[in-house]
């Protein structure tokens, strides 16, 4: 079964937008809105439970295939801050190059999600 979106994708598109154009002065709201967009993407082309992906303080998603955690810390994660979740997800930053500057901790054998990015959704139009 599809999880529920939370965010309007109308609303999470307008959100990449306003953070496209200026991603240092996008408003909070605005940032917010386009993580939460995009971590519900990644949880729909990704479904699963395997992998922890954590952007404080907007948003967090279980995503991924594999064993299902339900306690403590889970063994995969993924975590990183929104100005690089997004350049990840909208494809301006690879995520090799993301991992190789230290911008993503991950931990975990299933915890790269080179896989699923750039996420469809986030593309410009």
């Amino acid at each position: 079964m599809p999880r529920r979106r939370r965010t309007d994708p109308a609303a999470g598109r307008a959100a990449l937008a306003a953070w496209r154009a200026a991603p240092d002065d996008v408003s909070t709201p605005d940032r917010r809105a386009a993580v939460r967009f995009t971590l519900e993407e990644l949880a729909d082309v990704a479904p699963g439970n395997a992998v922890e992906v954590r952007v404080p303080p907007d948003g967090a998603v279980q995503a991924v295939a594999g064993p299902r955690h339900t306690r403590g810390t889970p063994p995969n994660v993924v975590e990183t801050d929104a100005q690089t979740w997004l350049a990840l997800a909208t494809g301006s930053l690879r995520w090799a190059d993301a991992m190789a500057a230290g911008r993503v901790h991950a931990s975990g054998e299933r915890a790269d999600l080179s896989e699923w990015l750039p996420l469809q959704a986030a593309r410009p139009r």
